[in-house]
């Protein structure tokens, strides 16, 4: 008996042992960094030293001392050595873009070439390039202002290539016969809601289109590429985009139907999070609000669809859907840029979204067409319909003091590009106008507790765009620090997709995706954050770009 009962303590001693030995194992992290300067974007918490991830999501973080205790036998360990980590970069306004790729983009001395730079430089690539090779410029003020400029004087200069000339922020194109031709424009073309091909006193195309006119051709050139350059240009970005820490594209899908898309990055695979955000055209019969609507919403678990967006204005820099001929300046744009739509489509658009319980996004890049959303939410149930529902305003460029505390109010997100803060570099005569005229607002919108995130469009390099709005070349009254800059590219971000419980900021119970730097882009100087890259960058807790500089198994 006494015999029998010392086997059943030795067992049961034994047992206890094994799952004790089983639980530590469950719960000892897979991953721990440690000794480094890792900011969390949690403003509890902003720097710890160290984290634990544990599958795809961290388990804990803290100093170092606190994490190294959690190391179980199978955990590995990466010794920072003081280097700076922040949350996984969330571009929250992105363009994957894809063309076909016979193509040469023209390279110019000035960012706003005058007719005679241009037309030397198509050409130089005229003589260089085979018949039929897209020849791509970008223009800005001088040219598009320029009534010689127009179809027939691209056609004299390059009569067997496509031309097609882009304003810097591609609301509007200058193209050539053979460019229209390739796009399936003719003679005759009824004009796009929104949108417009412009026509001579005969009726006959100037070449000369505007926004929604070159939403329906760039993605006509979008839909000639084939599948195997596509996923070439994408996968590109996407190396781009891991060596740069970013984790996360929010993509205006203007390019390619959301179905193309989906199709494209599911075949890649992508190796970061994708939300594939609707941008339908437009007819002349009215908006296409079925365009992507049988997408599922997650297609596999990087990748989402959600949200649609509507341009519901031009950009003041070249007063895109302004006469050209028109004498105003950038100043006068800012503040009577004219809407894309009729305002009564804004009432449309705010009973559509809340119809199919969808996040509704608007281009606003000057004052008028801001007023009049804000306007239109007031009159279809102002706060009490609209505080939770995260309506975004892309860009809010025509941001003005009045209009801010009804930003607030309705709860809208603003989400602003910093590339667009260096305009006045264009032009010395715009130094000092964004600061008379009291927009382009940063600073205030965050004092005033609205949601601020970054994105792109432009420029893809998060660095850069951190220097921008720490600086704000065009409102410096209005730079932000560091420290907000990167909370607004990683937690605000994910926020304006409705998807910050689980990412944008380094805290236990949080998705993994994080970008160890290789440098402190909070104390280095200001000119140097654009030189910044990610030594190794991690989606879930997975490596998905290592530069080969840290130490690890």
């Amino acid at each position: 008996m006494i015999r029998e009962s010392i086997k059943i303590c030795i067992v049961f001693f034994f047992l206890t042992l094994s799952l004790a030995a089983a639980k530590c194992q469950q719960t000892a992290p897979d991953l721990v960094l440690l000794n480094g300067k890792i900011f969390t974007s949690d403003a509890a918490h902003p720097y710890v030293q160290a984290l634990a991830i544990r599958g795809e999501r961290i388990a804990a973080t803290g100093n170092s001392t606190k994490i190294k205790a959690l190391v179980g036998p199978h955990t590995k360990q990466i010794d920072l050595g003081g280097r700076t980590i922040v949350p996984g970069i969330n571009d929250a306004h992105n363009h994957l873009g894809i063309a076909p790729p016979n193509h040469i983009d023209l390279e110019l001395a000035s960012p706003d070439p005058a007719w005679p730079e241009m037309k030397a430089a198509i050409t130089g690539a005229v003589l260089k390039a085979p018949k039929g090779t897209f020849i791509n410029g970008t223009i800005a003020w001088k040219i598009f202002r320029d009534l010689e400029v127009d179809r027939n004087a691209l056609d004299q200069v390059a009569p067997d290539n496509p031309v097609v000339l882009q304003t810097l922020t591609n609301h509007a194109w200058i193209m050539n016969s053979a460019a229209l031709a390739q796009a399936g424009i003719r003679e005759g073309q009824p004009d796009p809601l929104g949108g417009r091909f412009e026509r001579s006193s005969d009726g006959r195309l100037t070449g000369v289109i505007r926004e929604y006119a070159v939403f329906d051709v760039e993605r006509a050139f979008a839909d000639q590429t084939s599948e195997a350059d596509a996923l070439s240009e994408l996968r590109r970005s996407f190396s781009e985009a891991v060596k740069w820490g970013i984790t996360t594209i929010q993509d205006m899908s203007n390019d390619m139907s959301p179905e193309r898309c989906i199709a494209l990055l599911e075949k890649m695979p992508t190796p970061i999070r994708v939300r594939v955000m609707r941008m339908p055209g437009t007819t002349p019969a009215g908006r296409d609000v079925k365009e992507g609507r049988p997408v599922p919403h997650n297609s596999n678990p990087l990748i989402t669809v959600s949200g649609t967006k509507w341009m519901l204005d031009g950009t003041p820099v070249e007063g895109t859907f302004a006469s050209r001929d028109n004498p105003a300046t950038v100043g006068y744009f800012v503040l009577h840029e004219q809407l894309t739509f009729p305002k009564d489509q804004l009432g449309s658009m705010l009973r559509e979204t809340l119809q199919d319980h969808d996040q509704l996004m608007v281009h606003v890049s000057s004052y008028p067409p801001a007023a009049a959303m804000v306007d239109a939410m007031q009159s279809a149930g102002g706060m009490q319909i609209w505080a939770k529902r995260r309506l975004r305003f892309e860009h809010g460029d025509g941001l003005t003091p009045d209009l801010i505390p009804r930003v607030k109010e309705l709860g809208i997100v603003v989400v602003q590009n910093p590339s667009h803060l260096t305009v006045e570099n264009l032009n010395p005569d715009l130094r000092g106008i964004f600061e008379n005229l009291k927009v382009q607002p940063l600073r205030s919108l965050l004092t005033a507790g609205i949601p601020v995130a970054l994105g792109s469009d432009g420029p893809t390099n998060p660095y850069l765009n951190i220097m921008l709005a720490s600086l704000d070349p065009n409102r410096p009254s209005e730079a932000i620090t560091r420290e907000q800059a990167v909370i607004a590219y990683t937690l605000t971000s994910a926020y304006a997709e409705f998807a910050e419980k689980d990412k944008g900021s380094l805290e236990p119970g949080k998705l993994a995706d994080l970008a160890v730097l290789s440098q402190d882009i909070f104390t280095v100087d200001a000119s140097d954050l654009p030189k910044t890259e990610s030594l190794l960058t991690m989606v879930g807790g997975k490596i998905v770009y290592d530069g080969k500089v840290i130490a690890h198994q």
